[in-house]
């Protein structure tokens, strides 16, 4: 079983893997070049979309649709929720589930892709200049800042 870092890129394909990775980069390359906007840029960051949110929201949704839809019209409707349910479960086993090929063609990131973002700005910045080698407390204290 892949980790949670890794499954949502484990199962999506090479090359869209690499064109987030691109893009990322491109942005970061961007911010070293203008490092007055990297404080606009990490607001942004802090209200992104990761996948995950954005597959719970579409399971959510489709599952509420089917409960409704169940009751006012035809219990067949209550197949729908079943069936996302079921993918839900398989994404959180595998990584996988039908909206992650789509989701991730727009862009959709992982919150570890973000934070990889993140993380590089606030270097850019100048964030971990009190870092000390070795010290795993002010290493600690810097990345939460």
């Amino acid at each position: 079983m892949p980790s949670t870092r890794n499954r949502v890129p484990a199962q999506t394909s090479a090359v869209i893997n690499a064109r987030i990775r691109r893009a990322t980069e491109r942005r970061v390359h961007y911010y070293e070049r203008y490092p007055d906007e990297i404080p606009e840029r990490l607001r942004e960051l802090d209200v992104e979309w990761d996948i995950e949110r954005a597959i719970e929201a579409n399971a959510s949704a489709l599952a509420f649709a089917g409960i409704a839809l169940g009751v006012s019209r035809s219990k067949r409707w209550l197949v729908l929720p079943a069936l996302v349910t079921g993918f839900l479960f398989q994404h959180a086993i595998q990584g996988w589930c039908p909206p992650i090929p789509a989701l991730r063609r727009l862009g959709f990131r992982t919150s570890y892709e973000i934070e990889e973002e993140r993380q590089a700005l606030k270097t850019i910045r100048g964030d971990y200049r009190d870092v000390q080698p070795g010290d795993g407390q002010s290493v600690l204290r810097a990345v939460r800042a």
